[in-house]
């Protein structure tokens, strides 16, 4: 199956005609932007980046890049600069949350145990409450993981993208921010579950398959199955990092 045809036999909306693809890319690009925006990853008079470097970090072509900014603009967010680029047209708060940095071992190991406990129930609210947009965001990241997958590699960074929008496909606002206040905590352990994978056979091509489970599950609406699958992810690449061999969280340190 092409990418284009599992992007789409995914998306089963069951509400009209299908949207063009660079519609759809377009709604995703323009969803990180805003939330880049409102969560302050860019600053009040901050430069976007232009459009080829949007692009490639994207992953998209520039007119999909160009529509997203056009919404940015009508929006109010963005104030677009003849000859200077796209400035961020608004103020915005700090960061709501954050983590003291993960220092040990350890501290890896509760991070994937608060993941256990919030992403199996966003996984299910997402099923439940995910929209044409979310649901294109997530197989968007998927299918950047499909081809590193095919080029036998790990992309960690569309890795937490997948997750990241799982939890704003559940439209709960903790879910996400708590998501975004663990992204270098997460980060870590995705980079050397990506590692681990590499030197197992079949590694990469299983926890495709985890990831493919979780996707479908919520594109089908079925939200026992989306925790389920998001459960037996999370609790795998924990095992798999970690060898089985887990350390007695019962004292600090």
């Amino acid at each position: 199956m092409t990418p284009a045809n599992a992007i789409r036999k995914d998306r089963q909306a069951g509400s009209g005609a299908e949207r063009p693809k660079s519609m759809l890319l377009a709604d995703v690009v323009h969803d990180r932007l805003r939330r880049a925006i409102l969560n302050g990853d860019f600053g009040p008079e901050e430069r976007l980046p232009g459009e080829n470097l949007l692009a490639e970090q994207h992953q998209v072509s520039r007119p999909v890049v160009r529509a997203a900014l056009m919404r940015l603009r009508e929006e109010g967010l963005i104030t677009s600069r003849q000859g200077a680029g796209s400035f961020v047209n608004v103020p915005v708060a700090p960061k709501p949350l954050a983590f003291q940095p993960l220092e040990t071992i350890a501290d890896l190991q509760r991070c994937y145990e608060f993941r256990l406990t919030i992403e199996p129930a966003a996984a299910a609210l997402a099923a439940l409450r995910r929209g044409d947009r979310q649901l294109a965001e997530i197989a968007t990241s998927l299918q950047i993981m499909r081809d590193a997958t095919e080029r036998r590699s790990h992309r960690e960074d569309a890795d937490f993208d997948f997750h990241l929008a799982i939890t704003t496909a559940a439209n709960n606002q903790y879910f996400e921010t708590s998501m975004r206040a663990l992204r270098e905590h997460i980060a870590v352990g995705m980079k050397f579950h990506g590692l681990s994978l590499q030197t197992v056979r079949g590694g990469l091509d299983h926890v495709l398959e985890e990831h493919s489970a979780i996707h479908q599950a919520i594109a089908n609406g079925e939200p026992e199955r989306a925790r389920e699958a998001m459960l037996t992810h999370i609790t795998g690449s924990r095992d798999r990092l970690f060898e089985g061999r887990l350390l007695d969280l019962s004292s600090r340190g």
